[in-house]
């Protein structure tokens, strides 16, 4: 990993971050709690279960903070939270199912539990009562936001299955997925936040760009964590994405670099997917830097999100921002 990065005017640890907006965040988790309801039992008892399985909620923080740093006072932020929340959570349901992932979060995924039929059908539901509830804020702009966000997701979930297993990934085709599938979702929590407190364009344009940017990089540094962190940090098993056979950056990277046999060892493995060579590609990815090469690239994602929020007025909750992005490239976990 390279030095930590330093970009808040001091460092911030994110439970320090989350108690600037800490009774907005209470509000959010009992509003989940209220609109996760439904009369349907097996539908509350998986909803219940990933959404209360340990979640940084980061996506929620993050239109609380933007909303907050452009001076909003009302309540809407609040709803548009748990909506951003739903469709993450649902996102992942969807996810481990499409990955056959069976642990997030250091507990079993809720389709090693009930199966991939319900994890599906729940993850819809989750969609649907996100939406319901966009409705009630009653804003244009925030439906269109939302709804394209939604579709881009879609897109990137299925740019990435066509990379599985695909050696010849490149790193610009990597790159869109995780923009797609991660970024956009970070990119509309930030701008919802910039819409609700009525900013002018520039407001919102910057605080889409901070959000699209902080995404990029949180992502890239769980590329990073996969082949670095414990199973107990990180909680889920090292290498999932190597089992996937996803091309990930390291991967990609190590495939650039490293020797003839290192690529065919790589080659072989993101095309047949599995662990069992595991402890030699960690060895190739060691070789070659690869994973401090991600971890750079997420860097610069990082300064772009911090450059991003030039326009926004000083405050703590723009400091808090600065203090997220920080976060998201210096985390272990």
């Amino acid at each position: 990993m390279s030095v930590p990065l330093r970009l808040a005017s001091r460092t911030m640890e994110l439970a320090e971050i989350q108690s600037l907006v800490a009774s907005d965040m209470r509000a959010v988790d009992t509003l989940i709690q209220q609109r996760l309801h439904s009369d349907v039992t097996l539908i509350d008892q998986l909803s219940y279960y990933i959404i209360n399985s340990g979640g940084k909620r980061l996506r929620p923080l993050l239109v609380l903070l933007s909303a907050r740093a452009l001076g909003y006072s009302g309540k809407q932020h609040i709803n548009a939270s748990a909506i951003i929340e739903f469709i993450h959570t649902a996102t992942l349901l969807h996810d481990d199912v499409v990955d056959a992932s069976e642990l997030r979060r250091g507990r079993e995924t809720a389709n090693t539990v009930w199966g991939n039929e319900a994890s599906v059908l729940v993850g819809d539901f989750l969609y649907s009562r996100a939406f319901e509830m966009m409705v009630e804020i009653r804003n244009m702009r925030i439906m269109e936001i939302m709804a394209r966000t939604t579709n881009v997701i879609a897109e990137g979930e299925v740019m990435q299955l066509l990379n599985s297993n695909d050696a010849d990934t490149s790193e610009e085709r990597y790159l869109d997925v995780i923009h797609a599938k991660t970024a956009k979702l970070f990119e509309a929590a930030a701008q919802v936040g910039a819409v609700l407190s009525a900013s002018d364009a520039k407001a919102e344009q910057a605080m889409a760009a901070y959000g699209m940017h902080l995404g990029a990089a949180f992502q890239l540094i769980d590329d990073v964590l996969d082949y670095s962190a414990s199973t107990e940090l990180i909680g889920k098993n090292i290498g999932d994405d190597l089992a996937a056979g996803k091309p990930t950056l390291p991967l990609i990277h190590a495939m650039r670099h490293g020797s003839p046999e290192e690529v065919a060892l790589i080659r072989h493995c993101i095309e047949n997917g599995g662990r069992d060579e595991i402890s030699r590609v960690l060895a190739a990815i060691e070789s070659t830097n690869a994973l401090a090469y991600t971890a750079r690239s997420a860097q610069t994602e990082a300064r772009k999100a911090a450059e991003s929020l030039a326009p926004v007025p000083a405050s703590p909750y723009k400091d808090a921002l600065y203090a997220l992005a920080e976060f998201s490239v210096n985390r272990s976990h």
